[in-house]
């Protein structure tokens, strides 16, 4: 016995896998079929079991148990998979074509009733050819487990997999009483697989296989007219005693066997932890999923011990640390939590693209286990975690940028202007930014339905909601404050006090009941601490905002009016439309000026000019003439229209 190769076969986690990845997951059993006929061709040209070449055929040896390989076990398990694809793909045909029958009228209704009819026949053939490789498979299953070659697990799952075939046909029959007894033993022996599982994977495998069934038995038990027809559990723990050791060689003594196997196995590593939600356990049951999710669980516990770590060298010495050279807080620390995230981030998001796949497919064929929560919710839990977890990275970044503007305000903390001190000019902008992504995931997480169907959940996310929005406004105001924009950094900070208000109206009644609080993780911690800090800040920035508005430019809105000097609106009237009389007006006042004569020296000059242009024609000398003599108008004859309208054109 020793001398002999032991076989590892694991029939259903093989047509889980190869069912998922081509087609069955959107019921499309054409590309199925096609996939095992070309896994079996590959298959039989590997082990050389090909029928011949050309026209002539050779007949294959039987297979031998002292030569048999996983790969023949295979070889007769996806021929099983591809006549069972083959029967539900023309069953399905011939639903359609019956349909088609009771629209259509006259000649096209009986022939689209005579192709259902053949249809039927042939899938029924399918089915039968099917059972008959399945059959085949059991038995090499039994002699090597008779050999002590496979495992008792190995040949469960062969079992298990017979009987569903079987069952399947039998409903299908309408042999309701004999299909019940083979789908409760399968029943039977997925729950006992699931419970002697050594890893959740295997323990998914069986639970999914076991939920697939189970339409399938309600249905049978609901023809029979039995009571609690509904009660699936019941009805398999009622049946399955009475037939599995007549359905199943030595049932008994292989339930005893894997019981025995899953005590031998103590291993913790591919366990998956309970994941709970409000006080009851979310149920896990696709293999694909709990590997993913396993990831996500290896990612937190590094994240956990990098943090138990941290407190470890915060609370050691100084002089040990720097001894150790293990100075590890502050932003370098920050950074490596960060990195840590990315881990957790990366696998939720691989979670929640199969658990969206997988509610898409539910959705599409429109079946769910009873009585549990369904692929649904299992895709908004994962969405949820996955945004608070993006939350609480973000939040962890910010800390990283605030570190040095309060390394800064530290240094500075003897000064008048310790609030005003030096900062990098991209240091604002990314703090709006990394807060607009913290709003874009709590707007998201408000409208999942797990969020919605929980009153107190839902007021916590709307509390931060509002507490992120204040604290953006309050950056964003500190980003305007250095271009001198005082106005806009004012209303920004007036828009953070009522964002606090709305958070503080929210908080106040739920302090003791906050589910982010004392959820797992807490990703998001909020407190009236916190939000009478962020209001004395804002307070104190606004205050500071505005003493340097008034120093800027005396708190008016245009910046530039500090700079130039406008003349008043009427400033050119009394000069340009009103005609004064100076002498006048200063005589009564008792200031009149000495009499000035005027000197003759303008007309000597204005007959001067003629003769010094003596060869031009007389006529340009009669103009220059009548231009020279042209008496200049004295001051008392300004008035009236002609001094409006002069005015009016720019004369003084």
């Amino acid at each position: 016995m020793s001398g002999k190769v032991q076989i590892h076969f694991q029939a259903l986690q093989i047509a889980n896998e190869q069912r998922n990845a081509y087609g069955l997951r959107y019921n499309d059993y054409e590309r199925y079929r096609k996939h095992c006929y070309n896994r079996t061709h590959r298959l039989r040209s590997t082990l050389k079991m090909t029928y011949g070449r050309g026209r002539e055929f050779k007949k294959l040896a039987p297979i031998s148990l002292e030569t048999v390989k996983d790969g023949h076990l295979q070889l007769l398990l996806f021929e099983a998979e591809r006549a069972w694809a083959h029967s539900q793909e023309l069953y399905q045909e011939s639903l359609k074509l019956v349909n088609t029958a009771k629209t259509a009228k006259g000649a096209a209704a009986e022939d689209a009733q005579k192709k259902a009819s053949s249809n039927r026949k042939h899938a029924t053939r399918r089915m039968r050819r099917a059972i008959h490789w399945a059959t085949q498979l059991l038995s090499h299953c039994q002699a090597l487990y008779a050999q002590s070659r496979l495992s008792a697990e190995d040949l469960a799952q062969v079992t298990a997999y017979t009987l569903i075939l079987n069952g399947h046909f039998l409903r299908q029959r309408y042999d309701f009483e004999d299909a019940l007894a083979q789908l409760c033993v399968a029943r039977n022996l997925l729950d006992a697989l699931s419970a002697a599982a050594t890893n959740s994977r295997d323990q998914a495998l069986a639970v999914s296989f076991a939920d697939e069934i189970g339409p399938e038995i309600r249905h049978c038990a609901h023809e029979l007219r039995r009571e609690k027809a509904y009660d699936i559990d019941a009805v398999v723990a009622e049946v399955a005693p009475r037939h599995r050791n007549a359905l199943v060689q030595d049932c008994d003594t292989l339930l005893v066997q894997l019981g025995k196997g899953s005590r031998g196995a103590t291993g913790e590593r591919g366990k998956l932890k309970t994941l709970i939600w409000e006080g009851e356990p979310v149920p896990i049951r696709n293999p694909e999923l709990v590997d993913i999710l396993l990831k996500v669980q290896e990612a937190e516990e590094k994240l956990v011990q990098a943090r138990k770590a941290e407190e470890k060298d915060d609370d050691a010495p100084p002089g040990e640390r720097d001894r150790k050279g293990k100075r590890a807080h502050g932003a370098r620390s920050k950074r490596g939590g960060v990195a840590s995230y990315d881990a957790i981030l990366l696998s939720l998001s691989e979670a929640e693209d199969v658990s969206r796949k997988l509610a898409e497919a539910q959705k599409m064929s429109g079946t769910t286990a009873a009585g549990t929560r369904d692929i649904h919710f299992v895709h908004a839990y994962v969405v949820y975690q996955l945004l608070s977890r993006r939350v609480q990275r973000d939040i962890l970044l910010m800390s990283t940028l605030l570190h040095q503007l309060h390394a800064a305000q530290k240094s500075h903390s003897g000064h008048s202007k310790a609030r005003k001190v030096q900062v990098d000019a991209r240091l604002y902008p990314a703090i709006v930014k990394l807060l607009d992504s913290v709003l874009q995931s709590l707007e998201q997480m408000r409208t999942l339905t797990i969020v919605d169907e929980s009153p107190d959940l839902a007021s916590a996310v709307e509390a931060r909601l509002a507490f992120t929005k204040a604290r953006r406004c309050y950056y964003l105001a500190w980003c305007y404050a250095p271009l001198k924009k005082y106005a806009e950094a004012l209303t920004l900070t007036q828009h953070a006090f009522l964002h606090l208000r709305e958070c503080r109206s929210t908080l106040e009644g739920m302090i003791e009941t906050d589910p982010i609080n004392h959820g797992d993780p807490a990703f998001y911690p909020l407190t009236l601490t916190d939000l009478d800090k962020l209001d004395e800040e804002i307070a104190l920035d606004s205050t500071t905002f505005k003493n340097d508005w008034y120093a800027f430019n005396g708190g008016a809105l245009d910046a530039e009016s500090g700079k130039t000097h406008k003349k008043p609106l009427f400033f050119d009237i009394a000069l340009n439309y009103i005609s004064l009389d100076m002498e006048r007006l200063q005589e009564r006042a008792g200031k009149a000026p000495a009499n000035l004569h005027p000197t003759p020296a303008i007309a000597p000059a204005a007959q001067q000019a003629p003769e010094k242009k003596a060869p031009t024609t007389s006529k340009a000398k009669v103009e220059e003439v009548e231009r020279a003599a042209t008496p200049e108008p004295s001051a008392q004859a300004r008035g009236g229209l002609s001094s409006l309208l002069g005015g009016w054109w720019g004369r003084r």
